[in-house]
């Protein structure tokens, strides 16, 4: 099973263009990553720019409309993500408590859809558009 474990800083939905993490706390991430690494779990990770240097595009009436960052209504920003491979949702939230994270920074895990999570009719509808279909297989579009 696939899972990401979402990085939720308190206060990141504020950060101006550019704000960088504090240096000790990079270095204690790095070493949490690489026993994810080492354990052969980690399938992907990246950390995110702050919201202030985004954009959102929100659609009404089938029409889309860009709102460039910083978003006043957040309350909530994803700071970065870690996608891992692990047999349940325990194991998944086991990995998440061993985080270095600080008092203001929370960590939502999240279980990937696979193709095969999806009912019997959706299934039929991707496989009538190949592109999807495949990408759905392959773990690559939710």
């Amino acid at each position: 099973m696939r899972f990401m474990m979402l990085m939720i800083p308190k206060g990141y939905e504020k950060a101006k263009p550019g704000a960088m993490p504090d240096p000790q706390a990079v270095a204690a991430m790095m070493k949490y990553t690489e026993s994810l690494q080492k354990a052969g779990v980690l399938l992907a990770l990246d950390g995110l720019h702050p919201p202030s240097m985004g954009a959102r595009v929100s659609f009404s009436c089938g029409k889309p409309d860009v709102t460039d960052g910083p978003f006043t209504e957040a309350k909530e920003v994803l700071g970065g993500y870690w996608m891992i491979q692990v047999k349940s949702k325990e194991e998944a939230v086991e990995w998440a408590k061993r985080c270095p994270a600080s008092d203001n920074e929370m960590i939502e895990v999240r279980q990937v859809q696979e193709f095969e999570d999806f009912t019997p009719e959706v299934q039929k509808a991707g496989r009538k558009e190949p592109a999807l279909g495949e990408q759905l297989k392959q773990g690559q579009a939710s």
